[in-house]
């Protein structure tokens, strides 16, 4: 049996334990030791925030990572709602706060809290994250990623709010814009892709437009979100495993495979298709998750495993040559999430 086709293992958080100390988490790692020297972003923080509140049953030790990445991402938002990036080891902060594809992160991250419930291992942490979801959602991004990864966020508080104000215009907004008639090559433009480029975290526009259709009713919304997913899961799809569009990004006449192959941009597919098998109760979305699933577990365009049971960490990259040995943050909490949605839905 394929590494697509086979049960997924349950994630293990032992690496992102690891990684994390009383501050937050250390963006990078060599091989599987954390790299202080590179400090802690909020882009990770908010992802393993993410997967720490999805998670059904956590230890209690997993369990209590969620208050302090909360409190990380507190501590990096301004009065006025924007949100710094990058801390050093030493707890000083490196940038000024801004409404890049962090802040978006941060919402999606804020509104997963904002809709938490009890666990028999910790409280909820839905009253002290609402407002601040609520206050980063009054501003907007020039940046298509940062709005698609904030509306993610809004659409967590309208599952439940519902009718949420601020939600539902954050939501609305994005919506929009990935709905518009798209200036595109035209064998991209026929399936509504709105952009001519695939760059990182593709699948998380259709996301967006499948999540605002299914909350706000609008089911011409949730017609070209399938669509836009179906184009990419074919294009992203090589000998019946997944090729996903490499680091450099890709359009239409350029060559496949391409390399390196993140994780992150697996981790959405992965999404993706969850939510699309959720709201239209199509069962052949499973199908991309199996793939994103076995992409780590080995079935891919080299052959080799991504995630690490040993250690629970996912490697940085694929290459011609096999995978980047390191396991960073962001490849680790890409495999965890992916690994959540396989045991959930497989």
């Amino acid at each position: 049996m394929s590494p697509s086709r086979s049960t997924a293992p349950a994630p293990s958080f032992a690496h992102l334990l690891r990684l994390t100390d009383d501050t937050g988490v250390f963006e990078h790692a060599t091989h599987t030791v954390p790299l202080l020297e590179h400090g802690y972003c909020v882009d990770d923080v908010a992802r393993a925030l993410l997967v720490v509140l999805r998670e059904p049953d956590p230890t209690p030790p997993v369990a209590d990572l969620a208050v302090r990445y909360l409190a990380f991402l507190r501590y990096g938002m301004s009065a006025e709602g924007t949100m710094r990036n990058r801390m050093s080891h030493d707890r000083r902060w490196q940038d000024q706060p801004g409404t890049g594809d962090h802040w978006g992160r941060a919402l999606w991250a804020l509104g997963t809290a904002a809709a938490d419930r009890p666990r028999s291992t910790r409280p909820s942490l839905a009253d002290p994250a609402l407002p601040l979801f609520e206050r980063a959602a009054t501003h907007r991004s020039e940046w298509p990623r940062a709005m698609a990864h904030a509306a993610l966020g809004a659409a967590e508080v309208l599952g439940a709010h519902p009718g949420h104000v601020a939600a539902t215009a954050l939501l609305a907004d994005t919506a929009r814009l990935f709905a518009a008639q798209p200036a595109a090559p035209a064998d991209v433009a026929h399936r509504g892709w709105p952009h001519g480029r695939l760059t990182y975290a593709n699948a998380a526009l259709p996301g967006v437009l499948l999540a605002a259709g299914a909350l706000l009713g609008e089911d011409a919304w949730v017609t070209a979100g399938a669509a836009q997913l179906a184009w990419l899961l074919n294009v992203e799809t090589r000998d019946g495993h997944l090729s996903p569009t490499p680091v450099g990004g890709w359009e239409p006449g350029e060559p496949r495979p391409g390399f390196d192959q993140q994780p992150i941009e697996v981790a959405a597919l992965a999404d993706a298709c969850a939510r699309a098998h959720e709201v239209t109760a199509d069962a052949t979305w499973l199908d991309g998750l199996r793939m994103a699933a076995g992409w780590f577990l080995g079935d891919n365009d080299v052959g080799a495993p991504l995630y690490d049971p040993v250690t629970g960490g996912g490697r940085d990259g694929l290459t011609p040559e096999g995978t980047n040995a390191n396991q960073g943050a962001e490849s680790t909490i890409a495999a965890i999430s992916t690994l959540q949605h396989a045991r959930r839905l497989l």
